[in-house]
């Protein structure tokens, strides 16, 4: 009945074919328009709401050829139906993805079939909304910009804490406790004692690194933290580098330590700030009370959420 009455349509069967073919198809000048699951901002299934899966990954593996992954990847999320921001270099994947949990388990069983990310972690939460507004895979020099050659993850990083053991270690007077976010991030919210380095790209976090040596000490406990994990994996390598040797990280980061350590148990103060439109999350990964207003500005707090518990163009660099 549908193609009855739209003449020249063709049926393809499977999403990722279809997709494929109209890609395929394009001309100058030309406009795909894609409808379907996964784009709205609330799905409705038998009169209820369903939420909405959000995934964060991120792997450092070698990629030969990023630029040769990117296409058929782009075409596997938008077939299925996600929205976010996927990034490849030659160093590996990072990345949100959110839809529905059949969608982001087909694309996640897709993404395990690339060099090296068989056992590619990933954290979920859920949202009612979904958090970005289209799907994006680009292709970066590095997955997560430190600027310093030769910082390699997949040689050389500091050990993981769990979550569960994360309280001892930075209770303990000895441990230096430094949140790798930037600023704006830590306003938001952090761990009890943290040092705050006030830079305003992870680039800057070296120079602030090396500035501040002297005052560690000779052979320094350090223990760094970020949302998600990545950027830890750099900042350990880095500081391994340097020449101190007891380095260690939150395994998971932030968004691992909130959703298993209870409130009452925790020494984080505050929300975490995440690149969605949820803006912020608390414990047990509840959407938090910030909101966006104007040009990723963070203005109010949101009257139905406890402040207890745009899709933005940031980039965790």
């Amino acid at each position: 009945e549908i193609l009855a009455s739209a003449p020249g349509a063709i049926e393809v069967p499977g999403r990722a074919t279809a997709v494929a073919q109209a890609i395929a198809g394009l001309g100058e000048g030309d406009v795909l328009l894609i409808a379907g699951k996964g784009h709205e901002t609330g799905q409705i299934v038998k009169g209820a709401i369903m939420t909405f899966t959000v995934a964060a990954l991120y792997q450092f593996t070698p990629f030969d050829d990023p630029d040769v992954l990117r296409e058929p990847l782009l075409v596997e999320c938008v077939a299925a139906g996600l929205c976010g921001t996927l990034l490849l270099a030659k160093e590996g994947i990072n990345g949100t993805i959110a839809g529905t949990a059949d969608s982001i388990a087909a694309v996640l069983s897709y993404i395990r079939t690339l060099p090296g990310c068989a056992d590619i972690g990933v954290k979920y939460s859920t949202a009612e909304h979904q958090p970005f507004k289209r799907m994006k895979v680009r292709l970066k020099k590095e997955i997560v910009t430190l600027g310093i050659d030769g910082v390699d993850p997949s040689r050389d990083v500091g050990r993981y804490v769990a979550p569960e053991d994360w309280n001892a270690l930075i209770a303990d007077p000895d441990t230096i406790l430094i949140d790798t976010r930037n600023a704006y991030e830590v306003a938001v919210g952090s761990f009890r004692g943290a040092m705050n380095p006030h830079t305003r790209s992870f680039r800057e976090f070296p120079e602030w690194f090396r500035a501040n040596r002297d005052k560690f000490g000779p052979n320094p406990r350090i223990a760094m933290f970020c949302t998600g994990g990545i950027r830890c994996e750099k900042s350990t390598a880095f500081v391994r580098a340097e020449g101190i040797s007891d380095v260690v990280h939150l395994q998971g980061g932030i968004l691992n330590y909130l959703e298993k350590i209870p409130a009452d148990d925790s020494l984080w103060d505050g929300e975490c700030f995440v690149f969605d439109e949820r803006v912020s999350v608390g414990h047990g990964l509840k959407t938090g009370a910030l909101r966006l207003s104007g040009d990723n500005v963070i203005l109010r707090a949101n009257p139905e959420t406890d402040t207890d518990g745009t899709e933005s163009d940031i980039d965790q660099d």
